[in-house]
């Protein structure tokens, strides 16, 4: 996820959550990534002074108050708020990683296996919604999270308790997302029902399977009028053969003419299951394939961030704690990812004693480039002074991910250490970096 530096006129501080770069906006507000005095991360959503005025802080208010009845494991929790506040601001658990829209942007839509597999996922969460009944009203492929533990479904600004017609927008208004939007809601129909949400779901998969939206035109006007006549089709191009039945049935035009959420989850399981797995599987699949690497807060702020006291200690403390001053290894890239690309990297074990040196192992080159970037981000030039060797060769890059017995991480072993600098593996990282770095630099 990109982490853009604060402007002068933002807030270092809001509620005890120290703000530490802007992570997203939109038109009532700014998200900032934040973090609690016992560094818990969090995106803090902050409304804009601009438009701070008695409706909007209503609006705030109850979106605050939905959040606090909303609970399951694919919610972005709710961790604090105060609608009171100059600005308003609430703070939800943060979920480091791409949003569906810029994941498929990047690599591409996913398969009909990985799209069933997000398909019973968020079905199922949706699921949880409408029993505590309530209703989203904007799921879209920008508020599904692409997290280090799956999927996970944000804003709920728009959300609405189940058959209220009760509404803070003024009249013949309609709010929501017009690419992602069932007909009954563009035509403000009340009251709405969980059939909304299921339509929604549908130009979400659809998106996700082909990268584009059931409706498309070059103005919101024809967008519109598209989305509510009748005798006009979604667009199917693209899509997986698998899915075309069940893409069809939730994005019909009458609400009674779409299935169930249950019913969604038991065709996508369907899926599944005729390619021989189980969904457990599917969406570890589908995690491994989404999520970005783990990174330390400090390592995605290094370039944007100034250095602060409390970020300089930080770093200090992490460095005196990891095992030669580098921090603690990354988590390792998707194993299903470098199967598929034929990758296997070798692991690194200490040499016994009076060993003699075993010759470097013969490592296939990967067949998708991406996977040159499978553990770090997109690559930055190196700080002044800086060889590129010193700034892509990282020992928490290919150190294994469990150490030997008898070392700590201050500790010393008797058996003799190799330098991770000049080892093969480094090696090979190493001219990887240079030659991807040399490819997509500008100059």
């Amino acid at each position: 996820m990109h982490i853009a530096p604060l402007s002068p006129d933002d807030p270092s501080e809001l509620g005890g959550y120290e703000l530490l770069g802007r992570i997203g906006q939109g038109g009532m507000g700014q998200v900032y990534l934040g973090e609690s005095p016992g560094g818990e991360p969090a995106a803090v959503k902050v409304i804009k002074p601009s438009i701070v005025d008695s409706e909007t802080r209503l609006r705030f208010a109850q979106e605050v108050e939905i959040l606090k009845t909303i609970w399951g494991a694919r919610i972005a929790a709710l961790l604090d708020a105060d609608p009171e506040a100059d600005p308003p601001w609430l703070a939800t658990e943060y979920v480091e990683g791409l949003d569906l829209s810029r994941h498929v942007a990047s690599h591409g839509p996913l398969d009909a296996l990985l799209t069933a597999s997000l398909g019973a996922t968020l079905a199922e969460a949706l699921a949880t919604v409408h029993k505590q009944g309530l209703l989203h009203r904007d799921l879209k492929p920008a508020n599904v999270l692409l997290g280090p533990n799956g999927p996970k479904v944000i804003d709920f600004g728009l959300a609405v308790f189940a058959e209220s017609s009760v509404s803070l927008t003024a009249a013949n208004t309609v709010v929501g997302t017009p690419s992602c939007m069932p007909p009954e809601q563009a035509n403000g129909e009340k009251p709405l029902t969980p059939a909304i949400d299921v339509y929604a779901l549908g130009a979400v998969l659809l998106f996700t399977s082909t990268g584009h939206a059931p409706y498309r035109a070059d103005n919101i006007h024809l967008l519109f009028h598209q989305v509510v006549d009748a005798s006009i089709a979604p667009d199917l191009s693209r899509a997986p053969e698998e899915l075309v039945s069940l893409l069809t049935a939730m994005l019909a035009h009458r609400p009674q003419d779409r299935p169930a959420l249950d019913d969604v989850i038991r065709r996508c399981r369907a899926l599944i299951e005729a390619r021989g797995l189980k969904v457990a599987q599917a969406r570890r699949r589908l995690t491994n394939f989404t999520a970005a690497p783990a990174h330390v807060l400090d390592d995605l702020l290094a370039v944007d961030r100034p250095a602060t006291p409390r970020s300089t200690a930080r770093a200090r403390a992490g460095a005196a704690e990891a095992p030669g001053g580098r921090g603690e290894p990354e988590a390792l890239a998707p194993e299903a990812a470098q199967q598929e690309a034929g990758f296997r990297p070798d692991r690194q074990e200490p040499e016994p004693p009076h060993a003699p040196p075993m010759p470097p192992a013969p490592v296939p080159r990967p067949t998708d480039p991406r996977l040159l970037f499978a553990r770090i981000d997109t690559p930055t030039p190196p700080p002044a002074g800086t060889t590129m060797d010193e700034a892509a060769v990282k020992p928490d890059l290919i150190q294994p991910s469990s150490r030997p017995a008898g070392r700590s991480g201050g500790g010393r072993s008797s058996a003799p250490r190799r330098s991770l600098r000049h080892s093969a593996q480094a090696r090979i990282t190493a001219q990887r970096l240079r030659e991807a770095y040399a490819a997509n630099s500008p100059f």
